[in-house]
């Protein structure tokens, strides 16, 4: 009789302690949805405000013409070297479309980050591994007193016969019978075959048409310097 007690108190206990494993479960589910919840708050919390964007081409409110075109000069200037200008005109029965064209220029890498041509993140980075070249082109249209502004950079990879620090070589020894001559300054680094159209870059529009549209509707504060 003592035995069966044993027994019959074992299994009630055991019983009982599996009663609690539901209630166990629930807890830690509870808890774990508790901890995503935070986990989810934190992120947006935490997340940054998104990027604004502009139209392309942007409109521009009316201002003098020779006052648009210097600031649109100054500020393309920032980033490229000017290769020719056509100034806009709106005044005086004269209706003319404003156009700056500028000079190839190889990205500027993650080493010179006071160069503006070249936008953080991926883009400073590709410049930095890659070769790229990039160009602008400006429009400025009058529309009645007022002025649409269009900017197009162009993006170009370079293409080169061989990595910069390829194994193979132009000079290396041929096994095909063919004759190669060698001169004294021969010139053995990859050479350049053209260069490879990787379309528009959106991020250093948006920067140019942000910094010229500022320029334009936002009143000079006195500083100092001021670009």
């Amino acid at each position: 009789m003592k035995f069966l007690r044993s027994a019959l108190n074992n299994r009630v206990n055991h019983s009982r302690g599996l009663n609690w494993l539901p209630t166990m479960a629930l807890a830690a589910v509870m808890l774990g949805g508790s901890l995503g919840g935070c986990g989810q708050l934190v992120y947006r919390l935490r997340k940054d405000a998104p990027q604004t964007f502009v139209p392309n081409p942007l409109e521009l409110p009316p201002a003098d013409d020779t006052f648009v075109w210097h600031q649109v000069i100054d500020s393309v200037d920032d980033y490229f070297r000017i290769a020719r200008e056509q100034p806009v005109q709106n005044s005086d029965g004269i209706i003319l479309d404003g156009r700056v064209e500028t000079s190839y220029q190889v990205g500027g890498s993650l080493f010179e980050p006071w160069r503006k041509d070249s936008t953080a993140g991926f883009e400073k980075l590709q410049s930095t591994l890659q070769s790229i070249r990039r160009r602008a082109i400006v429009t400025v249209r009058p529309r009645g007193t007022a002025y649409t502004i269009e900017v197009i950079v162009q993006k170009d990879l370079e293409d080169t016969d061989r990595s910069q620090y390829a194994t193979e070589s132009t000079a290396a020894v041929r096994h095909d019978g063919t004759m190669v001559r060698k001169n004294d300054a021969y010139d053995d680094s990859p050479q350049t075959l053209g260069w490879i159209p990787l379309g528009r870059d959106t991020s250093l529009e948006q920067a140019i048409l942000q910094d010229i549209f500022g320029r334009i509707t936002q009143a000079d504060r006195g500083r100092l310097l001021h670009q």
